[in-house]
């Protein structure tokens, strides 16, 4: 998931935006001219928008533990400088996890539809997901660190683990 989100930035300016991160600290070397991160639940993205304009907000592994998912992703527009961009991750098949509550469950295709009605363009929105068997039966029952020796990379698209989408303004 990793590598394939950071292929969506790129061929982007990022190296001159300014950048949140919300519960988080992934990309905070990535390059860009401004970082700033937050963290829920202290601050809840459902709740009111950050007071500043971004560039790019990054949201990964949040938006599934929001009991108000559409709200927090009107917010995030709203925090949006003209055409800035949004990164979204979050899990498919993967075991419910209460940090501090887990509610939602989006395929490639039910998160590119919730931007949308969120408010982004249609054609603006990137998604891609990744997984296979061996991933979601390995971390059934307890999170597996991944190794390279024994672990497949191999996706199988019917199987995905986390889901993505890059979605601008």
């Amino acid at each position: 998931m990793n590598r394939e989100t950071a292929k969506l930035l790129e061929n982007l300016p990022f190296s001159k935006w300014r950048v949140l991160e919300v519960s988080g600290k992934n990309w905070e070397t990535f390059g860009f001219q401004e970082y700033e991160n937050i963290h829920y639940p202290e601050y809840d993205i459902c709740s009111a928008p950050w007071p500043k304009k971004f560039d790019l907000i990054i949201a990964e592994q949040v938006f599934e533990h929001l009991l108000y998912p559409y709200r927090a992703g009107r917010n995030i527009i709203s925090m949006l400088s003209p055409g800035g961009y949004f990164l979204i991750s979050v899990p498919f098949l993967v075991k419910i996890h209460n940090y501090p509550i887990d509610c939602t469950r989006w395929t490639e295709t039910g998160l590119k539809y919730f931007l949308h009605e969120c408010g982004f363009p249609l054609d603006h929105i990137q998604t891609g997901s990744w997984g296979n068997r061996q991933c979601i039966i390995a971390n059934f029952s307890k999170w597996v660190e991944y190794d390279p020796v024994s672990h497949s990379l191999d996706n199988e698209p019917e199987f995905p683990y986390h889901v993505w989408a890059l979605a601008h303004l």
